[in-house]
């Protein structure tokens, strides 16, 4: 006998029904993977990022130009020692420059910090004079010391040129270019110690071809200071593991004989997570490759020359992984303050936004344009697997 029509559609409707509800279930059972800005799960029961939720000033009491003398040339400005830094060469002239103009209209033109340029080689005169024509504060262009910038005595060069092919083989970006590994032995633990900065105490990184797409209308290095912060970011990224196998060992060997040295509220847990890229933890060989990208950060020279850090550098240093290797400054400066320092003093600038090639920090605020909030990375979509933040803001939060 036929079963009636509307009882067949009942049946169907009640079996689609049971195989939702399963569905559904295994779907919350699933831990959740992926990364932010990938428009797929998010890990660590992260709804969103926290980006796309309305961005404002950090709390507390705020610096403000219109508050306060920051005229370029008073005798009673509000600055502190503070300088904005940059690392460049003379050909890079023309990518300077419109990295130089944004932040001097989204921030630098109420503050008028001084900018401070480094060069291994003389800067030019062209260079000085456009340099010197996008802002109205003081520029002073200073040579790296042959001795912070030449590869140290007891570095083989043989080794350099047979381990330089090995890591180009494998696809590792700049490793072939000795000037790079030059350059991130100088950012991890030279630049703090140049004459010029001996009275300086806080730096804000600056580097071509970045831009910068929110107004800023505090003074953040006051902000360092008054909230006691030692360091702050824009954008936390996995680092490529080959480029720094045997980093985490190394750092395992200086802790063994400084144990006293690692901070009580450390970030040790952010530096080891195995979750997210369990392949990069392991490739590393326990060290998750978690890194705050050093292109931007504002920080506090005062712990780059404390003596846990400069003993932990002089470890790597003599270890010779800058050149065997391509230890970058990222990975090192972040491995010394996830250990060394309290957490709470590391901070996210959340409402700085930033965007080097291919990555951005676009915060949701009526200050930005130009960017896409929440927008993590602009290109393939494999991009999406190098946010770190998941990670970190399981393990440190958000502060």
């Amino acid at each position: 006998m036929a079963v009636a029509r509307p009882i067949r559609l009942l049946g169907a409707a009640s079996i689609l029904l049971v195989l939702f509800l399963i569905f559904q279930l295994r779907k919350a059972a699933t831990p959740l993977v992926g990364t932010f800005g990938s428009g797929d799960k998010l890990v660590n029961g992260m709804k969103k990022d926290p980006l796309l939720d309305p961005t404002g000033e950090p709390e507390g009491v705020l610096w403000r130009a219109e508050d306060n003398d920051y005229a370029p040339d008073s005798e009673s400005s509000a600055r502190i020692n503070a300088t904005l830094l940059s690392l460049v060469r003379n050909e890079e002239l023309d990518e300077l420059i419109p990295t130089m103009r944004d932040l001097e209209r989204t921030w630098n033109n109420k503050f008028n910090y001084p900018w401070t340029f480094f060069n291994d080689k003389p800067f030019t005169e062209e260079f000085k004079r456009r340099t010197q024509a996008e802002t109205k504060a003081k520029c002073y262009y200073e040579l790296v010391p042959k001795e912070h910038w030449d590869v140290p005595e007891w570095i083989n060069n043989d080794i350099i040129k047979e381990s330089a092919e090995m890591l180009k083989e494998q696809g590792i970006q700049y490793s072939d270019k000795l000037s790079y590994h030059q350059m991130c032995r100088w950012n991890s633990g030279m630049f703090y110690k140049h004459p010029a900065l001996q009275n300086t105490r806080y730096y804000w990184r600056v580097e071509p071809k970045v831009q910068f797409f929110c107004n800023v209308d505090y003074d953040v290095f006051r902000y360092m200071e008054d909230h006691n912060k030692t360091y702050g970011f824009t954008i936390n990224l996995f680092d490529a593991p080959q480029s720094i196998p045997t980093l985490w060992p190394e750092t395992k060997k200086f802790l063994a004989a400084h144990p006293d040295y690692l901070s009580d509220n450390n970030m040790l847990g952010w530096l080891t997570d195995d979750q997210l890229r369990p392949d990069h933890t392991e490739a590393a060989n326990g060290y998750s490759t978690c890194h705050f990208w050093s292109n931007f950060e504002i920080g506090d020279m005062e712990f780059f020359r404390s003596q846990k850090y400069e003993e932990y550098f002089n470890h790597l240093d003599r270890a010779g992984g800058f050149f065997y290797e391509r230890w970058g400054d990222a990975p090192v400066h972040s491995i010394g303050l996830g250990l060394f320092e309290d957490a709470s003093k590391v901070h996210w600038f959340r409402d700085i936004g930033y965007r080097h090639i291919p990555y951005f920090n676009c915060p949701n605020s009526p200050k930005c344009s130009g960017c896409t909030p929440g927008k993590f990375y602009a290109g393939e979509p494999f991009l999406a697997k190098e946010d770190c933040r998941p990670s970190y803001f399981k393990h440190v939060g958000t502060h």
